[in-house]
């Protein structure tokens, strides 16, 4: 059955009705099973997880905290969501709407492809479950906003896949440099991301089994091939502009959102943002490359820079900064950065920090300096606040921000000019051209949906 069904009148009615009344009866609708101890949880009070998209990304998000239980897996690759069930004893769908409609089923784990990411997050909150969505969170500004009034109107835990917030080297370099041990920071070196390329690759046999329709969901179909559906392949969707922001959304929703958490700019985000090189006219690729990961020409030459309120400066940066810099490497700034402030420098990056000179990140960090919420497991942080019905330590605000940042780079890009940012509004405003990128066209059956 192909995904492009969309969910029925009275199928998406009786769900937003269940929510509703639910929420009469208590503030927030908690699953029936982790009502009980998380401490012993028993066979009875586990929560429910099924898996939407069980690729690459999906299959390394496996191992559920102990209260957790894998019940179902959705995939557009029947013969895939098929083996995973296998694997973990648990149903296999080829339509995730249909999983959705499960009682054992308590909360989502979407590991789809960028484009898809939303819409399946969407129909999650709907149907009252929660969710962790991997990063990047949105395609676009606007969609993410949308997830964000979803996952607030129906009272849902999202847990958005930074997973480097639950890392205690990442959170203990952050501390630092929300601290001051550096002093008064004034610029940020991050790694230069590449944009996305455009995709021209011929058509293939689409393998048996698989719903490529369904695959290309909200973007324009086009003919199949395996450089395409293989995520980082030669090059992959995640390099393609219809279906990903490039790496400078997939590895700079790391590096990037390690930037907004130390400086404390999760409630908000940059001013202004340009490239160098003017206007970026993407390569278009139509055959497959070796090394194809490195798509430079979206990148070299065009590094971006970013403004915040406070006038701290972003900018991003081809490879290493000058000599050793705080110990960081050409691949660490790639899910970090370098803070400079004007009592030295504070690098985070890749589980490590560190700091010049040394004896600035030397002293522990004491209890009255402790800014950041502690998570050393990012599935446990979830489990843990689909239990306390508390937000976690990558809340769908939180995702939704980092990613805007991800996106500003690419439009400066597409724009080629400097551009004037309203983080309170999220438009640029009186810029139509620059406007006309905070979001995309919908195919028919995919667009957002008109009420939440």
């Amino acid at each position: 059955m192909s995904l492009q069904r969309q969910l029925s009148r009275r199928s998406l009615l009786r769900r937003v009705g269940a929510t509703a009344a639910s929420a009469v009866a208590m503030p927030y609708l908690i699953p029936r099973r982790v009502l009980a101890s998380a401490e012993q949880p028993g066979a009875n009070d586990r929560i429910g997880v099924g898996w939407i998209g069980v690729g690459r990304r999906g299959g390394q998000l496996l191992g559920l905290p102990a209260e957790g239980q894998v019940v179902a897996a959705a995939d557009v690759d029947r013969k895939r969501a098929e083996a995973f069930a296998k694997r973990q004893n648990c149903r296999a769908y080829q339509d995730y709407r249909e999983m959705l409609d499960a009682n054992d089923l308590d909360a989502v784990v979407i590991a789809t492809p960028d484009h898809w990411h939303v819409l399946c997050a969407i129909h999650a909150c709907q149907a009252g479950k929660d969710a962790y969505v991997e990063k990047p969170l949105s395609l676009t500004i606007r969609e993410g906003r949308v997830l964000v009034e979803a996952v607030r109107k129906h009272k849902r835990v999202l847990q958005t896949g930074s997973q480097r917030r639950s890392m205690p080297n990442h959170r203990t370099g952050c501390e630092l440099v929300r601290n001051g041990r550096a002093g008064k920071i004034h610029t940020v070196i991050a790694h230069n991301y590449p944009s996305p390329w455009e995709c021209g690759l011929p058509g293939q046999p689409v393998p048996d089994g698989l719903d490529w329709d369904a695959w290309c969901g909200p973007t324009e179909p086009v003919p199949y091939h395996q450089d395409i559906y293989i995520q980082r392949s030669k090059p992959g969707w995640i390099s393609f502009r219809p279906w990903s922001g490039g790496e400078l959304t997939g590895n700079g929703a790391h590096g990037l959102d390690q930037i907004q958490w130390a400086l404390d700019m999760d409630h908000t985000g940059p001013v202004e943002v340009w490239a160098e090189g003017g206007k970026l006219d993407a390569p278009v690729y139509a055959e497959p490359e070796s090394g194809a990961r490195g798509n430079t020409l979206c990148s070299k030459g065009r590094m971006v820079t970013y403004r915040y309120a406070n006038g701290v400066i972003v900018k991003t940066n081809d490879g290493l900064v000058t000599g050793k810099r705080a110990g960081q490497s050409a691949g660490s700034l790639v899910c970090g950065a370098l803070f400079i402030g004007d009592k030295g420098e504070i690098f985070v990056g890749c589980n490590a920090y560190g700091a010049d000179p040394p004896e600035i990140a030397q002293e522990p960090i004491g209890e009255s300096e402790i800014h950041l919420p502690v998570s050393d497991n990012h599935m446990q942080n979830w489990f843990d606040c689909i239990r306390s019905r508390q937000r976690p330590i990558a809340d769908v605000e939180i995702g939704h921000r980092s990613a805007i940042v991800c996106h500003l780079g690419n439009i400066a890009r597409w724009v080629g000019r400097k551009l004037v940012w309203d983080p309170e509004t999220e438009t640029f405003p009186g810029d139509d051209e620059a406007n006309g990128y905070l979001d995309r066209p919908r195919r028919k059956g995919y667009e957002l949906p008109e009420s939440l």
